[in-house]
């Protein structure tokens, strides 16, 4: 993996890994393996983990009364995988494009190029690579300089060596998970002042939250869930992910912050466990 590539990964705290809940299983599954290059690491009762040389990224699970979440609903906008360099993304934009796959669109993002699409279920996927993290420009306030410019795709699919695809590229991780949610304000209140991100952005109807210097790890915007209220128990989409905390004081002050708050959690698989404001879930663990 390349320094630039595992920047987000040597923050304080990163997204490790994200759980969705699908209804047809084999489907998605399936999607996931052929078109993202992911591998079956473990299979269980009620579902899949997928990943990258053995580390778990992807949970995709499902249960019988799952109903589809309306497009409106708090929830996934999209996991973003986060490649270990440019070349990485052009090989797999070369294996999409000769696979016929449907995207949804790319960015230039200044800190990083992106390419958009959606799984058979409508759950929203970001590939992309960050550019040297030297390169990005600050504003005084600390905030990142960000925007959305069309993606030159022909000249990405160039500097791809033409060689035969072999999967999703080792090193691979998700970068951030960019969430629906129902009001900024109080995604600011949740992901800034109680688990103790940084605002690394905002739009309009939208915020960026990282750790460390990232652009971001976690996104909330409201701008097809304004006024959501807290996801049904049985919804698809993002039922829970983690956040994994490469340093201590930093999950203490969290934790701390919860009991101080008195915000419902528990102790759960080695961390520990609550649900933010729109009821998806997270697991804040070391």
């Amino acid at each position: 993996m390349t320094t630039e590539a595992s920047y987000a990964l040597t923050r304080p705290a990163y997204i490790d890994q994200s759980h969705l809940v699908v209804t047809d299983l084999g489907l998605v599954s399936g999607f996931y393996q052929s078109i993202l290059g992911l591998k079956v690491i473990e299979k269980t009762a009620s579902g899949e983990v997928l990943g990258v040389g053995g580390v778990p990224l992807l949970t995709l699970t499902t249960v019988k009364d799952a109903r589809i979440a309306p497009r409106d609903a708090a929830g996934l906008f999209h996991t973003a995988f986060l490649m270990p360099d440019r070349t990485k993304l052009a090989r797999w934009l070369r294996h999409a494009a000769h696979n016929n796959v449907a995207l949804d669109g790319a960015s230039d993002h200044l800190v990083s190029e992106a390419i958009y699409l959606s799984d058979p279920e409508g759950n929203g996927i970001e590939i992309y690579a960050d550019r040297p993290h030297e390169q990005w420009k600050f504003h005084q306030d600390g905030m990142v300089e960000m925007a959305t410019l069309r993606l030159d795709l022909q000249a990405l699919y160039n500097c791809a060596p033409d060689e035969r695809w072999a999967g999703m590229a080792d090193g691979t991780a998700i970068g951030h998970l960019h969430l629906q949610v129902g009001d900024i304000p109080q995604a600011d209140a949740f992901y800034r002042d109680v688990l103790g991100l940084t605002l690394m952005a905002s739009r309009p109807g939208a915020s960026f939250f990282a750790t460390g210097g990232y652009h971001h790890h976690l996104a909330a915007n409201i701008w097809n869930s304004r006024g959501a209220t807290a996801r049904a128990g049985n919804m698809t989409g993002l039922s829970d992910y983690k956040i994994r905390f490469n340093d201590k004081a930093t999950l203490d002050a969290a934790v701390s912050k919860l009991d101080q708050l008195e915000i419902k959690s528990e102790r759960r698989d080695g961390g520990v466990f609550l649900r933010d404001p729109w009821g998806i879930g997270l697991t804040l663990s070391a």
